[in-house]
């Protein structure tokens, strides 16, 4: 993944600073050939870690500006300026005209920063949907900041010291989502923030919102051509002139995204797929129909037992925080039969369905939504009286479901999409110590879904929900997890489903064309009917789902590895040890896929610590 890191306000000579910020550097590119492009001054310095075309610095006069990634400028004259002079140069000089407004003129995915020495003031931002991260942290009167916490704690003023409602976070959402980081003091940018470290203040900002149009309305065909350009415009984008591959699924976003690559670079995309020799988890046969269909250079791996063993340390280990979501095992595994194909990079689908309507629970809470358009009237003084009155509805299915839907319908969003929340199914105080629960806000989850959801401005169930995902789903899941599993593969990755101009298409699109009724990402696959093979656009949504739980009940190295890692997390006093004997002695047998999720979680925890 490569990344950016440095610090303002803290040094000694510049041959100093330099060695320091190629020591906090060093992390970033372990795991791949990324150069190290440094600059420093008497009290800053900063630090890329990447390939070639990628990492940008500009330096003068006590002003440092960096560019990581594949940023451009919207505006033509600057765009001819950073063609011209550089990206970073061009940066630096739009800053001291206009200040913070310069990001709002930058497009694409990308992390940068600016250092100004003279005034003691700097600025980070990222792209508009989290493809790249940058962490912060003041320290001594200064900033220092990386796209990583490996190169932040590399810093001598940097204590590293755990934040326990983090890790209370990451058991409720599998992992930690921002602002906040496993770390005390050290936070995150969020999707189309920047920061501005003015007289020790730091002051956090959005330059970009996503902002619905949900009233524009547009012929199909004319939408539909539009979103073929933007789509292939997408991945000309971020393929140039380079071989690049592509993960390949057998869903709708990975299918598109082979056969507009092969489209695009005229010849057959390369394609990867993983299966699992598991029932109910392998979805091989729908990535076969789709490289069928486009005439793929297709390759595929089926992932065994032993391949999660042996990558659950290394996987443990290239996330900065704990992280939960066992998929990154197969996209690491994907991965890396690209790069012995001798690629550099891969196209990842992600993002499709929080731009377009995609996952299953936007139809789902749909459903309950109807429920509130009735009169209350009716719901308090008929139909809840009725469901929950008559005698022997529990054991009654018809009434049984009836009571389900009310009840959840009651609830509102957004803490109506974590009624199966694995946490509060357990219930926070059968699953944390005493001593634990002290030191956290068991509310804090709640608190922060309800101001993410409610910080939107569309009216839409839909839009709201797709706004919502945005953060936690993808620039807080999903993004880091294909990421970090390239990097660790020794892969660079780009996601050309959320380029800024699909994004801005996917804003003025009729929330109704998102989802029809319960018709998943209606316009998506309209558009594209005849372009997908049928049985790809009819196909229910699954993906790269690992089979853990199933695997765990005969696979001894496993159920070792597994069982060692939640013992010795025992002794950190954050997790009951009754629930754990309780987990592995019993809720596995009740329902191994179910509770293998959260033996997952906890282990993962537990590898964390033994890898940082």
């Amino acid at each position: 993944m490569s990344g950016l890191c440095g610090w303002l306000a803290h040094g000694g000579s510049v041959t100093e600073n330099l060695h320091l910020a190629q020591q906090m550097a060093a992390p970033l590119g372990r795991f791949d050939s990324s150069g190290v492009h440094a600059s420093a001054g008497g009290k800053s310095a900063v630090a890329v870690a990447a390939r070639d075309g990628s990492a940008h610095i500009y330096q003068k006069e006590g002003l440092l500006a960096s560019v990581w990634g594949r940023a451009r400028f919207v505006e033509p004259r600057l765009a001819e300026l950073a063609h011209a002079e550089g990206i970073a140069k061009t940066l630096a000089d739009n800053w001291r005209e206009r200040g913070e407004q310069t990001f709002a003129s930058l497009t694409g995915s990308f992390c940068c920063c600016i250092l100004d020495e003279n005034t003691n003031e700097a600025a980070l931002a990222i792209d508009r949907m989290g493809t790249y991260p940058l962490s912060y942290q003041i320290a001594a009167g200064g900033l220092v900041f990386g796209s990583s916490a490996d190169a932040i704690n590399l810093h001598p003023l940097i204590k590293t010291e755990i934040a326990p409602q983090s890790l209370y976070n990451y058991v409720y959402f599998h992992m930690v989502p921002g602002p906040d980081t496993i770390y005390q003091g050290q936070k995150r940018l969020l999707p189309g923030e920047c920061l501005v470290y003015r007289k020790g203040r730091v002051e956090v900002s959005q330059y970009w919102q996503m902002r619905f149009l949900e009233d524009e309305k547009r012929p199909f065909q004319e939408l539909k051509q539009d979103f073929l350009d933007v789509l292939h415009a997408g991945v000309r984008e971020v393929v140039g002139d380079q071989e690049v591959g592509a993960f390949l699924s057998g869903g709708t976003d990975s299918s598109t995204i082979a056969g507009l690559l092969g489209e695009v670079t005229g010849k057959p995309a390369r394609t990867y797929s993983i299966g699992f020799d598991a029932s109910g988890y392998d979805e091989m046969e729908y990535a076969r129909i789709a490289a069928r269909h486009f005439a793929t250079r297709h390759q595929e791996y089926y992932v065994t037992p032993d391949d999660i063993v042996t990558a659950i340390p290394q996987v443990a280990a290239i996330f900065d925080q704990p992280f939960g979501n066992s998929s990154a095992i197969p996209a690491y595994y994907c991965a890396s039969m690209a790069k012995a194909d001798g690629l550099s990079m891969m196209l990842g689908g992600d993002g499709g369905d929080e731009l377009f309507g995609g996952n299953v629970r936007y139809a789902k809470q749909h459903l309950f939504s109807l429920y509130e358009q009735v009169p209350t009237l009716l719901r308090k003084g008929i139909i809840e009286p009725l469901v929950f009155g008559f005698p022997g509805g529990a054991v009654l299915p018809p009434i049984r479901k009836a009571r389900s839907y009310v009840e959840q319908a009651s609830i509102p969003m957004p803490a109506r999409t974590e009624t199966y929340n694995l946490l509060e199914r357990y219930g926070h105080r059968e699953v944390f110590t005493p001593e634990f629960l002290d030191m956290v806000n068991p509310g804090y989850p709640a608190d922060l879904l309800s101001e993410t959801y409610h910080q939107g401005n569309a009216r839409s169930l839909i839009n709201r929900m797709l706004a919502f995902d945005r953060k936690f789903t993808l620039a807080d899941n999903d993004l880091p997890k294909v990421a970090k599993a390239c990097e660790l593969a020794g892969m660079d990755v780009a996601f050309p489903l959320i380029s800024d101009e699909i994004v801005a298409f996917s804003l003025r699109l009729e929330p109704h064309l998102k989802l029809k009724g319960t018709k998943l990402r209606y316009f998506f696959k309209e558009a594209l009917r005849g372009f997908l093979p049928d049985d790809i656009i009819a196909k229910q949504k699954h993906g790269f789902g690992l089979p853990f739980g199933v695997w765990l009940q005969t696979h001894k190295p496993l159920q070792t590895l597994a069982a060692d890692s939640l013992s010795d997390l025992k002794s950190r006093n954050i997790v009951r040890s009754n629930f754990i004997d309780k987990l592995l002695d019993q809720h596995l047998d009740e329902h191994a896929g179910y509770h293998g999720t959260m033996v997952w979680v906890l282990m993962m925890l537990e590898q964390w610590y033994k890898q940082r």
